[in-house]
């Protein structure tokens, strides 16, 4: 039954993440879509479908190598300073060494300038940046507990509450004092581990809600229908992104790790005419998206 209703508590949260309402500010990035077909790089040939399949295929697998070593050790990071915290109740001593709040902060701002120097052109920061504060936001904002709801999980959780949602806030200020940035990968694995989500979910979805949004640009830039993104979306989409996940979810920054292979293990940017396409974004002489 603990197993049921941990199963059902994960689907609600995937639910609730995959909502195309969310105010996380994806609608307003387009990736270097835009870019990509102002710049007429589709071959006159070819059709906007399979224009935007070959695109979407190609920034996945870029963005999977990218973003998710960041995704997975902000994740673990904050797994492990909710472990710590279980097991250290005394608030003084949280404080204290790698585990507390102190070294979650740090290391959250360390992946978080890891990602920012790895990011190369400014239009794709800017993104990242305005969409991980969204994130950060939606979880004080939207995913704590409100005031005036009954209480009816016991104190640990209520602890556990608290101590995450001082961690959010902690970080949020650094990125309103611009000490951080606040890139997207490094706050959804932060969001996803606060809220209890698998890892492996974790990947999946993000690199899901990625493709998702290359499609809905598409729609917007009156490339594709509703329909037809759909289409794409359950047949073409969900192969690609299970294969990038496979391929990607054991990468690492390195920064969490004593032993570690930059080369085969670290993120890496795997398609620069993505990256300058999308730096070149800015250029256009009109733009429906912000980047």
């Amino acid at each position: 039954m603990s197993s049921d209703h941990n199963d059902l508590s994960e689907t609600y949260i995937l639910l609730l993440l995959s909502d195309s309402n969310l105010p996380t500010g994806a609608f307003v990035a387009s990736s270097g879509l835009e870019s990509y077909v102002k710049h007429g790089f589709p071959s006159p040939a070819s059709s906007p479908e399979s224009a935007t399949i070959d695109f979407v295929r190609d920034s996945l697998a870029s963005y999977a190598r990218t973003a998710l070593p960041f995704v997975s050790d902000a994740h673990r990071a904050v797994e492990e300073y909710a472990l710590f915290q279980a097991q250290d109740g005394n608030q003084g001593e949280a404080g204290k060494g790698g585990g507390g709040l102190d070294g979650i902060l740090k290391t959250l701002t360390d992946l978080d300038e890891l990602y920012q120097a790895m990011t190369l052109n400014h239009v794709a920061r800017r993104a990242s940046m305005s969409q991980g504060v969204s994130l950060l936001t939606l979880y004080l904002k939207g995913f704590s507990r409100p005031p005036s709801q009954p209480v009816f999980s016991d104190a640990k959780s209520q602890d556990h509450e608290a101590r995450t949602r001082t961690l959010f806030d902690k970080f949020k200020l650094k990125v309103r004092r611009e000490e951080v940035s606040g890139h997207l990968p490094v706050c959804w694995g932060a969001l996803t581990a606060a809220l209890g989500l698998a890892l492996e979910r974790s990947q999946y979805l993000h690199l899901f809600l990625h493709a998702r949004s290359l499609l809905s640009a598409s729609v917007r830039l009156n490339d594709l229908g509703p329909y037809g993104a759909q289409q794409i979306l359950l047949h073409i989409v969900q192969p690609l992104v299970a294969a990038e996940v496979t391929k990607c979810q054991n990468l690492r920054t390195g920064l969490l790790d004593s032993v570690f292979d930059e080369v085969s293990m670290g993120p890496a940017n795997t398609w620069p005419l993505g990256e300058i396409l999308a730096g070149r974004h800015d250029l256009q002489h009109s733009r429906i998206f912000n980047s």
